[in-house]
């Protein structure tokens, strides 16, 4: 490697983010994969910490094989000093740059826990995206999770959240969340689906298209019938209960029209709720750069590149559509973004083509038959808590649109608090666009995640100074954490500590 190689800032390490890393690294490209994460793998490929001593890790996953070639191939890039990995580092922001003398112009991308400035020409989103939380009475009950929350729980730590548990809500997600649960020796009272089965054949083309998917399918199916887990479709949780934990949950059936229908509620006995309704793409950073978002995925053209110059997104950040798409779009955009740095035509990467081509129209089938009951907002009572943050109920919420005359969410947000909290309405916007009926609109944010003051302070100062090795650099305290600065024009440094306290919360679950 040459001190004039090019340098590509990767943002995520999940599938997508891995296959753009290789690709590129393969190409003649300096990677540096940078992760909130203690490791590589995304949630897809979250395994438990080498202390739990798991010894069979593989059988909490599908498709080990392939995270198996992905591990080598970063092990074995690492070794090479092609890529660079920065586990541990939760990126804030992301700005554009002017070229200093003798570089290019690119990009700075500002991180927690390093801390760290990564100067690189370009940059690969691949943030992946988080699940839709829509709220319900008794959800904020300790033993009500995500779905996600669940499998990550499992994957990564080896723990469950309940001896008993109902899995409910809507999407493909919930059927590896309860087979797993089941696998591992809870319980299942119920899967609580809102699907209606009659909407499956809307989506034959789909799924004929990829028969793995639908043999995939039929495989979680089988192992819910070998656990004898009841399945019950159109059918959803309209209350948690419990005096202190969740003890019970009541569902009931939808009619056509999605409507709770009167007289069908049951009540359930359990531990835990593992719930979820789909994803949402992470889009924050891609905001602060003004990438152009069409409704709520980042738009990228044939070659995965947005349409800001330099820099390319892949994965679910442009569309959630599950692992197989997100490798596919990574590896096209890792080599894409090579050929583009190295002043080349990219290769046509036609097998890879291929498998996007199949794995977007197979998503786009699913969203057209996995959607949340439509009238889930009717049972969410006043007295609920919608925005956790910020304490704010569903009537606040409700009072801000009939009788303050909120008519966006920018103005409910105004008027109740609700998402001003420490997510910014990440998570709770959802909830609040249907309960208000208003419409979901990019947000452009200047901060992706939230950053203590003194670290705003002390990149401006390093902006100044273009200072990263000292440690008393003009605007940092002594004592403060060192910084690395990284030039695209000089070699990159061997290694990366992270401090020992974290300063960012865990994603909500």
């Amino acid at each position: 490697m040459t001190d004039g190689s090019p340098r590509l800032a990767v943002i995520g390490a999940g599938p997508a983010g891995l296959a753009a890393s290789l690709a590129a690294a393969a190409r003649g490209i300096h990677v540096t994969l940078i992760d909130a994460a203690a490791a590589a793998g995304g949630q897809f490929h979250r395994r438990p910490a080498s202390g739990l001593g798991a010894r069979r890790p593989s059988a909490l996953h599908h498709r080990w094989s392939t995270w198996e070639r992905l591990e080598q191939g970063l092990a074995a890039h690492l070794e090479a000093g092609t890529v660079e990995h920065l586990p541990d580092h939760h990126v804030w922001t992301v700005e554009r740059t002017g070229p200093a003398p003798g570089a290019r112009p690119g990009f700075t991308v500002h991180a927690l826990l390093g801390p760290l400035q990564e100067r690189s020409v370009a940059v690969l989103l691949a943030t992946g995206g988080y699940e839709k939380v829509l709220p319900f009475p008794g959800w904020t009950l300790p033993g009500v999770v995500t779905a996600g929350g669940a499998q990550a729980m499992l994957k990564g730590g080896l723990v469950v959240p309940g001896r008993r548990a109902v899995v409910a809500g809507s999407g493909p997600l919930l059927l590896p969340v309860a087979t797993a649960l089941a696998a591992a020796g809870v319980e299942v009272a119920a899967l609580v689906e809102s699907l209606d089965p009659r909407r499956l054949p809307r989506a034959a083309g789909a799924l004929a298209s990829a028969p793995g998917k639908a043999a995939e399918g039929a495989r979680y199916a089988a192992r819910l019938l070998r656990h004898r887990v009841p399945f019950l479709p159109r059918h959803t949780v309209i209350e948690a209960r419990g005096e202190g934990r969740l003890e019970a949950v009541t569902v009931a059936a939808l009619g056509p029209d999605g409507r709770v229908r009167p007289g069908t509620e049951r009540r359930i006995p359990c531990e835990a709720l593992a719930v979820g309704h789909g994803m949402i793409p992470h889009t924050d950073l891609a905001e602060a750069l003004g990438c152009r978002v069409d409704g709520v995925n980042v738009s990228v053209d044939d070659e995965q590149r947005t349409d800001v110059p330099g820099v390319w997104a892949a994965g679910e950040t442009t569309g959630i559509g599950g692992a197989e798409l997100a490798l596919a779009e990574g590896h096209i955009a890792g080599r894409s973004a090579a050929a583009r740095l190295h002043g080349t035509a990219p290769d046509p990467a036609a097998g890879a083509a291929r498998v996007r081509t199949r794995a977007r129209r197979f998503a786009a089938a699913l969203d057209t038959v996995y959607r949340p009951p439509l009238h889930w907002a009717d049972q969410v009572t006043d007295d609920t808590v919608v925005c956790r943050c910020e304490e704010v109920t569903a009537g606040r919420v409700r009072e801000a649109v009939t009788d303050l005359g909120a008519g966006d969410l920018r103005t409910v947000k105004l008027l109740t608090r609700a998402g001003m909290g420490w997510c910014q309405g990440r998570i709770c916007e959802p909830a609040v666009a249907g309960l208000t009926g208003c419409e979901q609109t990019p947000v452009q944010r200047m901060l992706a995640r939230p950053v203590p003051l003194g670290e705003l302070a002390r990149a401006g100062a390093d902006d100044e100074g273009h200072d990263g090795g000292n440690d008393h650099a003009p605007g940092r305290p002594a004592g403060a954490p060192h910084r690395r600065t990284h030039d695209p024009d000089r070699q990159p440094t061997q290694s990366h500590s992270a401090m020992s306290h974290p300063t960012e919360r865990e994603e909500p679950s």
